[in-house]
């Protein structure tokens, strides 16, 4: 099956966001926000590592709060018209990001929307300050146990086609896991729990935050 040579919508130039230089830190420690929290609209990103539950909690939620859902993956799927693993096949990692990016800015400039990202977005310095600067993000922790277990029959998961899927997974999350914190408003914990159990957590923390307390 061939695949659309357009990544969708064009990046927006670097240079067009601050060179990091390390990040600006609000009273929380929280990047980005101390100018930027007040003009973002009621949007929540997901970011966190596979088998988060992302998806799936992104859905319950948006209906809960009566807002669109949109997975990135899957909007990157929809437009290329082929798997995630055929753009790694054929464009490599880099390639991938590259399509990831445009759509993760394309979605992030909606209002009133739930967007699931993909585990590696967050890699992408650009990605880091259009999502904190355009919504709500929750960073949704799972164990690399609890990884293991939720994608060990995922034969969707590129990254993961090696001998030692736990040794790969702990080196993703070292680099990840600062990243994913570093924007995070919200860290929820889901080892163990179910989508529902996720889902009334994170309305719950959502009530205390005015851009969407009249919503739940």
């Amino acid at each position: 099956m061939g695949m659309s040579t357009d990544p969708g919508p064009a990046a927006a130039p670097r240079g067009l966001f601050p060179a990091s230089t390390g990040p600006e830190l609000d009273s929380r420690g929280h990047p980005w926000h101390t100018l930027l929290s007040m003009g973002r609209s009621a949007n929540v990103f997901l970011v966190g590592p596979m088998g988060a539950g992302k998806s799936t909690v992104g859905r319950q939620l948006a209906r809960s709060l009566g807002l669109e859902f949109h997975d990135s993956d899957q909007a990157l799927e929809t437009r290329t018209g082929v798997d995630i693993p055929l753009i790694f096949e054929l464009e490599g990692e880099e390639g991938f990001r590259r399509r990831e990016r445009a759509m993760i800015d394309e979605l992030s400039q909606r209002a009133g929307v739930v967007v699931a990202t993909g585990g590696g977005a967050v890699l992408d310095p650009e990605n880091r300050t259009r999502l904190a600067a355009r919504g709500y993000v929750i960073y949704l922790h799972a164990s690399v146990d609890q990884q293991l277990r939720r994608t060990r029959r995922d034969r969707n998961r590129p990254l993961l086609r090696t001998d030692d899927p736990r040794a790969r997974l702990m080196e993703l999350m070292a680099v990840r896991d600062p990243l994913y914190r570093e924007i995070a408003d919200l860290v929820i914990d889901t080892d163990g729990k179910n989508v529902r159990a996720v889902t009334r957590e994170i309305l719950e923390r959502l009530r205390n935050e005015p851009a969407f307390s009249a919503q739940v």
